[in-house]
């Protein structure tokens, strides 16, 4: 059955104009077929009107799953707009497809933590796509991914934490008709073909090590000699750009599976190095560690983001209906120094195809057959026919 997808994107001062304009045009391509699942994303500058932009696109809408949220970098329309007023929408008519929204709550009780909702996520018979918006706040996005990679093995989670608040309370969630400023929401797509493609922006250097010692996110000893020591031995022996890249911000990845005989691009989760202990020779990185896995020391640059994407766009061959994209708000013009760079690299791989989403304060996505919450990277859904 044809999925059709459209997409639009306004930059117009007011926002309810903006709306108008960016809905119409994600729903021209559609030839009058009804959307099932519509995606706002919204600027700061309208959040005094999102009562209003939220009201129109559920009437014009009607039976739709909405969700959204605010972000301070808008993607629509093949254009990505930084710290600028614009409305993107998104809508897909997606026939014989299941879509089941949810809306998520953290809370705590004493010593215990509970996420609210729960019983509306997939278990693990079931093999559809979810789709999660969170506010980074008020919802530990990265306890949930952990939960559903136990309970829902191979089941992908895609989206992005909202971005653009700088507290708590800040920012915005569309749930259907509702505006939330806390938690999560997303939708379970069921009986879509669907394909993650999760560009973390980097470059390995060196050889890989398996680490022989390690405590919590601590890597004390990497194949028998102290982690500080083999960065030393790696600095030496690299080029003057990658002696750069590293002194400007040294990455980790760790693979995601001990089982390939070869690591490659995409097997591994990246993570910061955030301190070095000269004198015990450990190296602390953004996540736990354990004896027996694999790491690799990388790089990030532009050059290395754009040929990591690139790349990966490349695994996933078209035609695609349509595409969701949440990019790292580190990423955009800071990182390439040109504007569009994402969503114009989807353009180059599969041609002209509606895509919108936002630069997230986080993106989800799998690698190597489980959920990260990642930084710095570019995280897409890619919608195909509905199976």
């Amino acid at each position: 059955m044809t999925v059709r997808v459209g997409s639009g994107l306004s930059r117009q001062d007011d926002g309810r104009t903006a709306a108008r304009a960016a809905l119409d045009a994600a729903l021209e391509p559609m030839d009058g077929a009804s959307p099932d699942l519509v995606m706002l994303f919204v600027s700061p500058h309208f959040v005094g009107e999102l009562r209003g932009i939220v009201d129109l696109l559920a009437s014009e809408t009607e039976g739709a799953v909405l969700l959204g949220c605010t972000a301070g970098g808008i993607i629509g329309g093949g254009s990505e707009v930084e710290d600028a007023p614009a409305v993107a929408v998104w809508a897909a008519s997606l026939p014989g497809a299941a879509i089941e929204p949810f809306r998520l709550a953290f809370k705590r009780d004493g010593d215990h933590a509970l996420i609210d909702g729960m019983d509306e996520l997939p278990g693990g018979a079931a093999k559809p796509v979810v789709l999660l918006l969170a506010d980074p706040f008020t919802f530990p996005a990265d306890l949930l991914l952990e939960h559903l990679n136990g309970t829902a093995p191979g089941v992908p989670v895609i989206g992005g934490i909202a971005s653009g608040g700088i507290e708590a309370g800040r920012n915005r969630l569309v749930f259907s008709g509702r505006i939330v400023s806390d938690g999560a929401v997303g939708a379970v797509l069921t009986g879509v073909s669907a394909r993650a493609v999760v560009s973390q922006g980097c470059r390995p250097i060196g050889e890989t090590f398996t680490i022989t010692r390690a405590k919590g996110n601590v890597i004390e000893a990497l194949g028998g000699a102290t982690a500080v020591g083999r960065l030393e031995q790696l600095y030496g022996d690299a080029s003057e750009r990658d002696r750069l890249l590293m002194r400007r911000g040294l990455q980790v990845g760790i693979a995601t599976s001990e089982l390939k005989p070869e690591l490659k691009r995409g097997d591994f989760v990246i993570r910061n190095v955030i301190g070095l202990d000269r004198d015990k020779g450990s190296i602390a990185i953004g996540d736990a560690v354990e004896v027996g896995q694999t790491v690799q020391f990388q790089v990030r640059d532009a050059e290395s983001a754009r040929e990591d994407l690139r790349e990966l766009l490349m695994t996933a061959p078209g035609p695609h209906a349509g595409a969701l994209l949440f990019s790292c708000n580190g990423r955009g013009q800071a990182l390439f120094g040109q504007p569009n760079h994402d969503v114009g690299a989807l353009a180059r791989a599969y041609g002209q195809m509606p895509v919108a989403g936002f630069f997230a304060a986080g993106e989800l996505g799998p690698v190597g057959g489980r959920n990260f919450l990642h930084g710095f990277t570019a995280s897409v859904l890619l919608l195909g026919e509905t199976e």
